[in-house]
């Protein structure tokens, strides 16, 4: 069985998405599962070692130069080797137009399925359009999990039940792994505090006082963007025990979460990584719903808040104290 997975952004949402492929691969031990990803995000997929072709998709850099000969190039060329291979199914699980048109370009072997979402959740960019590049379209209730609505339409389309905990299929962390010079040998709280929405972050006096309550560990302070890098700086300024990181790639960011011994994040990708990788982390929902994406297959994350209901500081500290003394 060949199956193709159109899932481009966002990095939360494509990591949300990696635990179909363990489903599909437990039910179907011969399928080969392809992926088609925005560009920065397939050092992330390619972590998963039962994903075979990463077709790179680069809309966000394409949008910038549709103009250019160099670019409608590259678009051809993306296209041609999407319809290489004909496929039995095609799942998005993303819902928009943008991805329906990938749905659409691929090529289905004889009997083959275009399936999709027939719905989307709540507050979600949902785009109905979407569905006129379906076969098959699958319902989900409107508050469905943002891992389990991937896992719950291949699953109605290839005819089983998600009856097991969410596995990213993610490499375990190896002694033998080497750690980067800038992450240091000593053991660290990772801090995600950046985030595109204002109001889904933490006060910068509660990322503070966190961190001169976990003094002496180190606390590391990644940034994406300038804003961010600002705001690092910030906190930095208030933390003897802190330090500002170089700017990562998505790799570096990834093997940050992976080496933590402890994550303290707002609702972002990166936090969700963390999640993903079962390293002790604490997600703090400030401004979205803690049913859509909240880290619910380990006990070792603990979220807290909800929309409109950011956690204090002692919350906070206390489920870190947990998670470093190794308390379920």
């Amino acid at each position: 069985m060949k199956i193709l997975l159109v899932r481009v952004s966002s990095l939360g949402d494509v990591l949300h998405n990696l635990p179909m492929v363990a489903d599909i691969a437990r039910h179907y031990p011969d399928a080969t599962i392809d992926w088609v990803v925005e560009e920065g995000y397939t050092s992330l997929v390619r972590l998963n070692r039962r994903v075979g072709t990463i077709f790179p998709f680069a809309l966000r850099r394409w949008r910038k130069s549709l103009g250019k000969q160099e670019t409608r190039a590259e678009i051809a060329a993306f296209l041609r080797t999407l319809r290489q291979t004909r496929y039995d199914y095609v799942f998005d699980t993303q819902g928009l137009l943008k991805t329906g048109i990938i749905m659409g370009a691929a090529r289905l072997a004889p009997g083959g399925q275009k399936v999709g979402l027939a719905n989307g959740s709540e507050g979600s960019g949902y785009e109905g359009i979407s569905r006129l590049f379906h076969t098959k379209s699958i319902p989900l209730d409107p508050r469905t999990h943002a891992v389990a609505r991937g896992r719950l339409v291949a699953a109605a389309a290839l005819g089983y039940a998600v009856d097991t905990p969410a596995d990213f299929g993610l490499p375990a962390l190896s002694a033998a792994d080497a750690r980067p010079e800038w992450m240091g040998e000593a053991p660290y709280t990772v801090y995600f505090h950046g985030t595109a929405r204002d109001a889904k972050k933490w006060a910068p006096a509660n990322w503070i006082a966190l961190g001169q309550a976990l003094a002496p560990m180190a606390i590391l302070l990644p940034w994406g963007s300038p804003k961010e890098k600002l705001e690092a700086e910030a906190l930095a300024a208030g933390l003897p025990n802190a330090r500002v990181l170089p700017k990562l790639s998505m790799a570096d960011a990834t093997l940050l979460a992976r080496h933590a011994a402890l994550v303290v994040g707002v609702d972002t990708g990166l936090t969700h990584i963390a999640a993903a990788f079962v390293r002790p982390t604490v997600e703090i929902y400030a401004d979205s719903p803690l049913w859509k994406t909240e880290g619910n297959w380990s006990n070792n994350i603990i979220n807290l808040g909800d929309q409109g209901q950011p956690p204090g500081v002692p919350e906070v500290l206390a489920a870190a104290r947990l998670l470093l003394a190794g308390v379920p």
